[in-house]
């Protein structure tokens, strides 16, 4: 952009602006939407048991909780004239991503198709995550809620586009059955497909869309220059906190210990040891570390920067983080467990084999296509709605309505006609298009912007967090609690989405 400027405020951007910085988000959600509507479908066919989904997909969200801040991290301090600040995070996350797509149908055995997940997920965690800072960077905060939309308009058409390309593969001609421990070739055509939009949407951000110079950013944070201030803190200060630091990553330290302890004493689900190693001992483990670079004076580490930051992230990003939770672990239960609860309650097989099992996933596929095109259709009316009311109250209605279309697959029992593959699917893709834009243009108020991507990065651990949790305890919860049954999944996350309708109302009244 026009290095010229000197305005104090942020120029508006005209729609098509908007749009073709906002268009790339079409080609990464057509990756993340072929991931969540057929991996499980992939880990089945491979040879995994329903009680393993959970363990398998854990990659997912690991990934993403160790990828998003370092890439919003380093995106906030990279600047070329010519590449820009997160434009080079689209491209190279977008190229790894669309191969990972090529091989992950490929894949011969279980755990290459865990492994290369693992690979897919981080590679399209790079892509995104400079998405959300990129609408902060670049649009005034009047426009924010409309950028927001945009990206959930582009996520809600690819993710349709994708969860129906093995329908849409099948109607051709192309196979939908495979000899068992193969993947059928709709499959395999769709991730083809996909992993090409991919990267070609990707690009055309990448060359349509411009960014501002960091001292564009600041001149236009003048009227509040504590947005860019940084705060100057003392040498006393990092080694109080680092000592602070220290006993409460002892303290996570020693209860993962002791839950990791338990679970095997007590044959529990092995599951559960993401939990106790992954959260409560890495977590210790990492804040004990901080604590003893800032104890030793290292204060200037990267490092240090980021868990402190995370340390004293604003108030607002706080009370978000508990909707955030409640949210997603609703969506990874749906994720999940869809598949097998269309397959096991309405068409009553477990045979990854038979027809009629396949005939249920690719009806999983329509109704994760339908969700997602709704939530384009209403993702331009949220900010109309919000305008009229308040951010808070469109999301706390949103998720409302999430959650009771998440409970109703319980009660359906006909697998045909428009009640299975529409009717719970309204209410999570309304909740689903709020979700993607609400929450973010909420945050990106209170955010500095010299630290936008790195927020955004750290935002995401309230999105992973509950994931790793709901592979830890869905497995669990849905063996031990209800006999292996998965629609009791669904359920729980119905109560989990309504949950977080709730903790919504604790988010100030402006929002």
């Amino acid at each position: 952009m026009d290095s010229s400027i000197k305005s104090s405020s942020k120029p508006r951007l005209s729609f098509w602006q908007i749009w073709n910085m906002s268009f790339g988000f079409f080609g990464i959600q057509m990756g993340f939407a072929l991931q969540n509507a057929n991996v499980s479908r992939i880990f089945r066919t491979l040879g995994a048991d329903i009680d393993s989904l959970p363990i398998l997909w854990v990659a997912a969200p690991l990934t993403g909780l160790l990828v998003q801040p370092i890439i919003g991290y380093l995106s906030d301090k990279t600047w070329h004239p010519k590449f820009g600040r997160r434009r080079p995070y689209f491209l190279v996350g977008a190229i790894l991503a669309s191969v990972a797509l090529f091989f992950m149908p490929n894949s011969p055995v279980l755990w290459v198709a865990a492994g290369i997940l693992w690979i897919m997920d981080a590679s399209i965690n790079v892509s995104m995550e400079p998405f959300r800072a990129f609408v902060g960077d670049n649009l005034p905060e009047s426009q924010r809620a409309v950028g927001f939309a945009a990206q959930s308009f582009f996520i809600g058409i690819g993710a349709y586009i994708a969860s129906r390309l093995p329908e849409f593969f099948t109607y051709l001609g192309v196979a939908n059955n495979a000899p068992e421990g193969i993947i059928p070739d709709s499959v395999k055509y769709s991730f083809y497909l996909g992993g090409s939009i991919f990267i070609i949407a990707v690009l055309w951000t990448v060359l349509k869309s411009r960014e501002y110079s960091p001292e564009e950013l600041q001149s236009f944070e003048s009227s509040d220059p504590q947005k860019f201030l940084k705060k100057e803190l003392s040498s006393e200060w990092f080694l109080a906190n680092g000592k602070k630091q220290i006993g409460y990553g002892l303290a996570s330290l020693l209860l993962g210990l002791i839950f990791t302890f338990l679970i095997f004493h007590n044959s529990l689900k092995k599951d559960l040891i993401v939990l106790s190693l992954g959260l409560f001992t890495l977590g210790g483990v990492v804040f004990i570390l901080n604590g003893i670079l800032q104890i030793k004076g290292k204060n200037e580490s990267p490092f240090v920067s980021i868990i402190n930051d995370l340390q004293s992230m604003p108030k607002v990003m706080k009370q978000l983080a508990l909707v955030q939770f409640f949210s997603w672990f609703a969506l990874f239960s749906m994720w999940i467990y869809t598949t097998d609860a269309v397959t096991s309650h309405i068409y009553g097989t477990t045979d990854p084999v038979s027809d009629l099992y396949n005939t249920g996933a690719n009806q999983v596929g329509a109704m994760f296509a339908n969700y997602n095109l709704i939530a384009a259709i209403v993702a331009f009316l949220l900010p109309v709605v919000a305008k009229r009311s308040s951010l808070r109250f469109t999301h706390f209605i949103c998720l409302l309505l999430g959650g009771f279309g998440l409970m109703s697959v319980f009660y359906i029992s006909d697998p045909t006609g428009w009640v299975l593959t529409w009717g719970p699917m309204i209410g999570v893709g309304i909740a689903w298009a709020s979700i993607l834009s609400m929450p973010y243009a909420m945050l990106s108020s209170v955010l500095p912007s010299n630290k936008m991507g790195y927020y955004m990065g750290v935002f995401n651990f309230f999105i992973v967090i509950p994931q790793l949790v709901a592979a830890s305890v869905l497995g669990y919860i849905v063996s031990s609690w209800f006999s292996g049954e998965p629609i009791y999944a669904l359920m729980v996350g119905g109560f989990s989405m309504i949950f977080a309708a709730v903790l919504t109302l604790r988010i100030p009244a402006k929002s």
